[in-house]
């Protein structure tokens, strides 16, 4: 029989903002809030750029061509966090870790072809790491 657990908040017994959750294969166990992503957006990068959908980004400041820089609502705590990146249409998206910030970071998308860089009309992001 299965049951549905219903609840507004999930608070830890030792820890209140950590939950540890029982891994596949019963071997493991998990610490919830790292895997859960603390920011993501789909952009338009293209022309007037333009956020589709967010968690966690205030703003985003078009920096010139295939450049552009993300502000995070609720900083990270440290600069050494995760970036999975990537582009519509099969262009190269770089991001550069050497200048992380807490309260932002860089992106640069390139043209695969010319070695460039280059607008996207899809620009996808998504960051892992401690919120501060």
């Amino acid at each position: 029989m299965a049951s549905v657990l219903k609840v507004d908040t999930l608070t830890g017994v030792t820890t209140a903002g950590s939950i540890a959750v029982t891994g596949e294969g019963n071997s493991t166990t998990t610490n919830l809030q790292q895997g859960l992503a603390k920011a993501w957006m789909d952009l338009y990068g293209a022309g007037t750029i333009a956020v589709n959908d967010s968690l966690n980004i205030a703003s985003v400041t078009d920096s010139g061509t295939g450049r552009y820089d993300p502000f995070f609502t609720n900083s990270m705590n440290t600069a050494n966090y995760s970036s999975a990146l990537g582009t519509n249409g099969g262009h190269i998206l770089t991001e550069n870790h050497a200048v992380h910030e807490t309260g932002k970071f860089y992106l640069s998308c390139g043209n695969t072809t010319f070695g460039s860089f280059a607008d996207h009309e899809g620009v996808h992001v998504q960051i892992n790491g401690d919120l501060a």
